[in-house]
């Protein structure tokens, strides 16, 4: 009840009014039947543009620390994000990965919208980078369409670090369903989910019009944060 209350008598209404976001290729989104929309992660602001401008209901896995965070702040972020449905994902060790998927493909089973960032985690600077094989192996098992989508112009709204967004004016495209039951039961063979995953941050760049790293996001920031670290001591 507190989603559909927060997207058509609050966030909604709000969003539109402050953003104006143009909205392109809506009519892409199936109207019923599970699929996944697998977009790039630029900014805070993506938890909240996209999933209010679709006429469904969309669950996002989510990363942990949005549920655990501390003081007011960190309890408010935790019952938005509980309120709206979405689903609380741990991304450290082994298991992080398989429980990603395990959450995914339960939604999936409910023929309900699922969205994923593949690229794990928000962009550092802009560009969009390698996607994570999660997202393929979705696709695969439970033979569902995968949606690309790009947000365009939230990076420079809210940045990393950046707690207020900037009142500008956003774009977000979704691109043709993309079909992968040819690749019916082949969902443990790596090459495949590779193949499946550029293929997809491929359709997300061309609606994006990024630069392409072909490396992980996680990884660069792991690289930024020591270097910093390196100056700092």
């Amino acid at each position: 009840m507190l989603y559909y209350i927060l997207k058509y008598a609050v966030l909604g209404p709000l969003l539109r009014v402050l953003f104006r976001p143009r909205l392109e290729g809506l009519d892409h989104v199936p109207e019923e039947g599970a699929a996944i929309v697998a977009g790039n992660h630029l900014s805070f602001s993506d938890h909240f543009l996209m999933p209010v401008m679709l006429k469904r209901r969309i669950t996002f896995l989510a990363k942990q620390e949005y549920f655990t965070g501390p003081g007011l702040k960190g309890r408010l972020t935790a019952a938005f994000f509980r309120a709206v449905g979405q689903i609380p994902v741990d991304r450290s060790g082994k298991e992080a990965g398989q429980a990603a998927i395990r959450e995914g493909l339960g939604v999936l089973a409910k023929d309900e919208l699922l969205g994923i960032y593949p690229e794990g985690t928000r962009s550092p600077d802009g560009r969009l980078y390698k996607g994570k094989v999660g997202v393929a192996v979705m696709a695969i098992r439970a033979g569902v369409p995968v949606i690309p989508c790009a947000m365009v112009g939230t990076f420079e709204i809210q940045p990393p670090g950046q707690a207020l967004p900037r009142i500008k004016r956003v774009s977000i495209r979704f691109g043709e369903p993309l079909d992968f039951s040819r690749y019916e039961g082949m969902e443990g063979e790596k090459a495949v989910l590779r193949a499946v995953t550029d293929e997809i941050m491929y359709k997300v760049m061309e609606l994006s019009g990024q630069e392409y790293v072909d490396r992980y996001a996680a990884d660069v920031k792991a690289e930024e944060s020591r270097r910093f670290r390196g100056i700092m001591g």
